[in-house]
């Protein structure tokens, strides 16, 4: 049997005699033995090689920054499963992201940046991935690969945008940004709502590790992109305990600036983090996977608080060094040395060349790729390697970075290496260089930036290739008097429903004519029981009636360890309204009162369409 490690041992010439060797004894079995047996044998020898390829494993937590592990220097807190995929892999000592959630998502899936991508903010459909663009789901599997991500998807959430229509088999998570609640929340398993088992970081490990486990004997691409530290701040009772008393020693820059509570909350979830990684790493090791599995973990994003992070300035949502620096750690005990630290700058939108060069597949992406295969440093002692320049932009915010230095979007240069903070405008002494990295930015703004934030897109309901279709309030346009629970749409829902003329809308395109299941969730007072509503998209219509009360009290706060930005979220009801038959094509799909015998309508998060055969 060729073996991976026969292969990096043996000579090109080598490999080829083997190869032949092998297709020669094809042909003597198939002179020799039946048919059934020669199907056997092929298989078996094909199959060898993909038993060969590695597993990949992708770890993205959210809004984590780079200070926030102690293998960075954080005394604060500990993650030694973590920190030993640094010691036991390759750590690269600076690795740049994009300065909020959903733009860096679409680097790491496209190995594009995300402005290319149809990609301009976190909610409301533009973290959408333009459907023209190819994922590493796909790539690995077009390659034979089993997909499965687990976890905040924040792409997309009708099909074709749907984890589903980009390559991944298997989802259990949330397609939106933000969630409400972190304990037993409801989730969504490749379409369909579920109720979440307890803390959902917990949860989501369990769904991976099943996966892990389920496709133990073929080779898998793994993405388990967890939703914390990112608010709301909850976290399980033993780690809060952990903190909540807890001396803080290592300080942010601007100690003064610090909130204890959120600060607490973050280093919390950070190492229920760190403990669910020991999870997935104890897995690879008891099914016997862990030496051939690539794994990877980084951040999206810098620290959603103001604590140490390595006297960077900036946080998420800036584009200084402390916005976009991540911590970026891989693991492949079969190949990787251990304790590298490789310093040539690398980024998010490396990943999908790299993981696919190290697995030996294609890259099915046919367009420009704005990264490079980080192979060479991962593999080779003295690579050839030239250097680069990394944008990172968000919104009106570009900053440019090489080796050294970074061109703020301050117009100001600054050493990184001796100036971190970047508290030392060096543009006027250092000319040349900042001229440079300003033809860089001046180049990305003409190639890459045309169109940036114009949105003619319409939500994609009842797509031929996916049986469900949820129309949340967050993707939804209130008229008149309705308004939002939350000024972020995420897991919002719509309240003061208080006039029968106003409506809710939605900019929609049918993508195959057909009957359609329709549910909706809805919360409405007893003295508000009775309203008529209809659905209505074009020609079709579909009528309802609250004849049901359900006023659940708001919930999620009850496990804040720190008062929350978002929506609180309620336990909604769910109505079946019977079957709208739809017809392909655009159109405006609408919510509308019919009747209100009392004093609102009802209260809206989601409509829920599933097909009907």
């Amino acid at each position: 049997m060729i073996t991976r490690s026969g292969i990096l041992q043996a000579g090109y010439e080598h490999i080829l005699l083997e190869c032949r060797y092998r297709f020669q004894s094809i042909i003597i079995i198939m002179k020799k033995y039946s048919s059934v047996l020669i199907l056997l044998v092929l298989g078996s020898l094909l199959s060898t090689g993909a038993q060969d390829r590695p597993n990949v494993v992708v770890i993205l937590t959210d809004d984590q920054g780079w200070g926030d592990l102690s293998i960075n220097g954080n005394t604060n807190l500990d993650t030694p499963h973590i920190d030993s995929l640094a010691k036991e892999g390759i750590s690269f000592a600076r690795f740049y992201v994009c300065a909020v959630c959903s733009p860096t998502r679409a680097e790491f899936l496209t190995g594009r940046y995300h402005v290319r991508s149809g990609v301009y903010s976190t909610s409301a459909g533009g973290e959408r991935m333009d459907l023209d663009e190819v994922t590493i789901a796909d790539s690995f599997k077009a390659a034979g690969y089993a997909t499965g991500a687990f976890g905040k998807w924040h792409n997309g959430m009708q099909y074709p945008y749907h984890p589903n229509g980009r390559g991944f088999d298997e989802f259990y998570g949330f397609a939106s940004g933000h969630w409400g609640d972190y304990f037993s929340p409801p989730l969504e398993h490749n379409g369909e709502i579920v109720q979440g088992e307890g803390f959902i970081i917990d949860d989501l490990t369990n769904k991976a590790m099943a996966f892990i486990e389920e496709n133990k004997d073929q080779p898998f691409f793994a993405y388990l992109p967890y939703n914390t530290p990112h608010s709301p701040m909850q976290v399980p009772g033993e780690y809060w305990d952990r903190f909540k008393d807890k001396e803080i020693v290592m300080r942010n820059r601007d100690p003064e600036k610090e909130v204890m509570t959120h600060l607490r909350s973050a280093l919390a979830m950070c190492e229920n983090i760190d403990w669910n990684v020991g999870r997935v790493l104890d897995k690879l090791d008891v099914l016997g996977i862990a030496d051939n599995t690539i794994v990877v973990y980084f951040h999206d994003n810098g620290p959603n608080g103001v604590r140490w992070n390595g006297d960077m300035k900036g946080r998420k949502g800036s584009t200084d060094e402390g916005g976009v620096r991540t911590a970026m750690h891989l693991r492949w005990p079969a190949q990787f040395k251990t304790g590298k630290v490789i310093e040539p700058i690398g980024a998010a939108i490396d990943l999908h060349p790299t993981l696919a060069d190290l697995a030996g597949i294609e890259t099915v992406n046919k367009k420009r790729l704005d990264g490079r295969s980080l192979k060479p440093l991962l593999l080779e002692d003295d690579p050839d390697w030239k250097g680069r320049i990394i944008i990172n932009n968000w919104k009106d915010k570009i900053s440019a970075r090489n080796q050294r230095y970074r061109l703020g979007s301050d117009g100001g240069l600054y050493d990184i290496k001796r100036d971190p903070g970047q508290r030392n405008d060096l543009s006027a002494d250092k000319l040349d260089i900042a001229k440079r990295l300003q033809a860089a930015i001046d180049r990305f703004k003409t190639n890459s930036m045309k169109g940036y934030g114009e949105d003619n897109r319409p939500f994609i309901i009842a797509h031929p290739d996916y049986k469900y279709t949820q129309i949340p309030a967050r993707d939804g346009t209130a008229h008149g008097a309705i308004q939002r629970s939350n000024r972020f749409p995420n897991c919002s829902y719509f309240l003061n429903w208080v006039e029968p003329k106003d409506t809710i809308t939605w900019d929609a395109e049918v993508g195959e004519s057909g009957k359609y299941q329709v549910e909706i969730e809805y919360a409405c007072p007893k003295a508000d029981v009775g309203s008529t509503f209809q659905l209505s998209f074009n020609e079709a219509k579909l009528t309802g009636k609250i004849t049901e009360a359900h006023d659940p009290p708001v919930r999620g706060g009850e496990n804040d360890r720190h008062p929350r930005m978002e929506s609180y979220v309620k336990d909604f009801k769910t109505m079946n309204l019977g079957v709208i038959e739809l017809k392909k094509g655009k159109g405006t799909l609408t919510l509308a009162a019919l009747d209100m015998p009392g004093s609102q309508v009802m209260e809206f998060r989601l409509l829920m369409l599933t097909r009907v055969k």
